[in-house]
């Protein structure tokens, strides 16, 4: 009989405040280059193809279950509350609830965790990680960074045959596992039947009486299974955004992701440390961008046009062989050939056909096209 094929899932924990952003909006729906942090989290899933995330949300749930469940994602969603924050192991184990039981199963499912702050990992990461879990056989799998400076991060404790036995919080390393340069990245696989048994073993021993998800490993290695990690190849894909400044550090890595992207498939940008482009915009062919242009939201933009310098389109339509120059536009549509600007201003609902030359100043609100 052949062996019955491993299901995978994935907890995705976003139910923390994130108070340090100073916000009334949920951290999880803090726009990165066009879309909400938590959607890249999700895409970080892609190629690992789980069937379905239990998303584990708190604070301002129904805003955040709304905003992301309408948004468009190929994968199979489930929302779960955390009530009450008593920390990563208890929301874990509360979304353990949006998946169904492999008691039964003839097979072993595998659980990816991750947090929701994370939006530079790459699919490819993740995907590794899964496989490095199935290849070893192991009960789980921490992704691992090594940094330069580990200050604040938990360390990963090594015993006999350089095993994985446990993971010590910054705060409680001895000044021997202070020098440990590889850190917990919060970014796991487990075994689905071994789980929720170690969660429920935890216990709240601690200064904040919260229940920490990584005492599970120590759990784990005491009861004699094998714990296996990877070190990230990048450290810069694991970093969490818990502030202002981190969210804008993100958001530079991914606009050069973006730009770097669009490079290889035929855009031309003359500055592209002052070209500004949503991962929603799609850009066409030939396609030149002059320094200071802004694409935000649904913008998207025909083959051969010359767009800026110094033009932010939002949620706009431009047209192949077009020319926009220094110019303002906002859910507007330009038609192929056309020349808009400079110092054009296209408000909502604005419409020019093909061939259409503004001039400079043009204003489409007094000109009765919007």
């Amino acid at each position: 009989m052949s062996e019955a094929p491993r299901a995978l899932s994935a907890i995705v924990l976003a139910a923390g405040e994130g108070s340090r952003m100073k916000s009334e909006r949920p951290k999880p729906l803090h726009f990165l280059c066009g879309r909400p942090m938590l959607m890249y989290v999700l895409d970080s899933l892609r190629l690992s193809d789980p069937d379905r995330a239990v998303i584990v949300v708190g604070h301002k749930a129904e805003r955040v279950t709304r905003t992301i469940g309408n948004a468009e994602t190929a994968l199979p969603l489930e929302f779960v509350e955390q009530r009450v924050q008593r920390g990563t192991g208890d929301a874990v184990l509360v979304g353990l609830v949006g998946l169904p039981d492999d008691s039964d199963s003839e097979a072993e499912d595998d659980v990816i965790v991750l947090p929701g702050d994370t939006p530079l990992l790459r699919p490819e990461t993740i995907a590794a990680l899964v496989e490095r879990h199935r290849s070893h056989d192991v009960a789980a799998t921490i992704l691992t960074a090594r940094l330069a400076d580990p200050t604040g991060y938990g360390r990963i404790v090594r015993g006999k045959g350089d095993r994985v036995v446990r993971i010590v919080e910054h705060g409680d390393a001895t000044p021997e596992e202070l020098a440990i340069d590889e850190v917990n990245t919060s970014i796991y696989c487990f075994r689905h039947s071994v789980l929720a048994p170690a969660l429920r073993r935890l216990e709240p021993d601690n200064a904040q009486g919260e229940y920490y998800l990584t005492d599970v490993i120590a759990v784990l290695a005491e009861a004699g299974y094998a714990i296996e990690s990877m070190v990230a190849d990048d450290a810069l894909e694991t970093s969490g955004v818990n502030d202002r400044l981190q969210l804008a550090e993100a958001e530079a890595e991914l606009r050069r992701r973006t730009n770097e992207l669009l490079g290889r498939n035929g855009v031309t940008m003359l500055d592209p440390a002052n070209t500004f482009v949503d991962t929603t915009v799609v850009v066409g062919r030939d396609v030149t961008l002059f320094p200071g242009t802004i694409l935000q939201g649904d913008t998207a933009i025909g083959d051969g046009s010359e767009i800026g310098p110094n033009t932010r389109l939002v949620d706009c339509s431009v047209g192949s062989n077009c020319v926009v120059e220094n110019s303002t536009g906002r859910q507007a549509w330009v038609g192929d050939g056309a020349h808009v600007g400079p110092y054009a201003a296209l408000v909502p609902g604005t419409k020019l056909a093909d061939g259409t030359v503004t001039g400079p100043f043009y204003n489409s609100a007094s000109d009765g096209e919007g």
